[in-house]
């Protein structure tokens, strides 16, 4: 019987040290913590297992949530750069650094509903996220009941928040539901709950996203953050208009971005 190593692959471990760069000095041991944590592993491994074999579908796994916890800190940190607060911030409730630790917690959870099952897993995530988010938070604000209240509210608002399913309201949820969007380079877009026109809508996934070359985020010209999608054909469109762009039109972080997607040597079309 083959059964999940704890071994990390090369992508992991790059992902972990580009994620300890990003996050603020007093966040790299509580986040160091979770990338090394074996049940968050364990979870995220079986997560990819349903999604990859049990499904067919694409990488819901620990190279995936990594990938969400890195756009999520660069957009965080643009936003912090250019004065903005994140919502716990401009509530006066909380610091940039809590705002933070709760995008690595959500990130690198978001998708562990998935070892239940698909349809709502965002839900099922946030319920086996709990215990984990609430150990951790023993470590980041211990015998601090407030912030615990808050940041395990954050946490779940972020998780049941990224499908764009639930209305959400905070900053920080808005961070994680883009962040999700955006990891749609080269056959890894998420491929949504479309499955009443299984074949075509599978088939259109696959093509578009493997058109998707480079997604560059960045300070933008006028806004904040700038994210730039380069395909090598057209169909990558359908990923920009089908996937990141309904996550974006409803995310509470979309007045802060720009977003342009362009066939490589074609002038790019501007979405916001």
């Amino acid at each position: 019987m083959g059964h999940m190593s704890n071994a990390k692959s090369p992508k992991e471990a790059a992902l972990d040290r580009r994620i300890l760069e990003l996050v603020p000095p007093a966040l790299r041991e509580v986040t160091r913590a979770m990338l090394e944590d074996g049940e968050i592993k364990a979870l995220q491994d079986y997560a990819n297992v349903v999604s990859i074999r049990r499904l067919g579908f694409n990488d819901h796994g620990p190279v995936h949530m990594r990938k969400v916890v890195k756009n999520a800190l660069k957009f965080a940190n643009l936003l912090h750069a250019a004065a903005i607060p994140m919502s716990l911030e401009s509530e006066e409730i909380g610091t940039f650094e809590d705002s933070v630790f709760a995008l690595v917690a959500a990130g690198l959870l978001h998708d562990i509903g998935m070892c239940v099952t698909r349809q709502d897993h965002e839900r099922y995530g946030a319920e086996l996220a709990r215990p984990i988010v609430d150990r951790y938070l023993e470590q980041y604000v211990p015998a601090d009941i407030h912030r615990q209240v808050i940041l395990r509210s954050l946490v779940m608002e972020c998780i049941l928040g990224h499908m764009a399913m639930i209305r959400i309201h905070s900053l920080e949820a808005g961070l994680i539901l883009i962040a999700d969007g955006c990891d749609m380079e080269k056959g890894r877009a998420r491929i949504p709950m479309l499955l009443n026109t299984e074949a075509r809508v599978g088939d259109i996934h696959k093509y578009s996203s493997s058109a998707v070359e480079r997604i560059t985020i960045g300070p933008g010209s006028v806004k904040p953050i700038s994210i730039e999608i380069e395909m090598s054909q057209s169909v990558g469109f359908f990923q920009v208009e089908e996937v990141l762009f309904p996550k974006l039109s409803v995310s509470p972080a979309r007045s802060y971005i720009e977003l342009s997607a362009g066939v490589i040597g074609e002038e790019p079309r501007r979405y916001l």
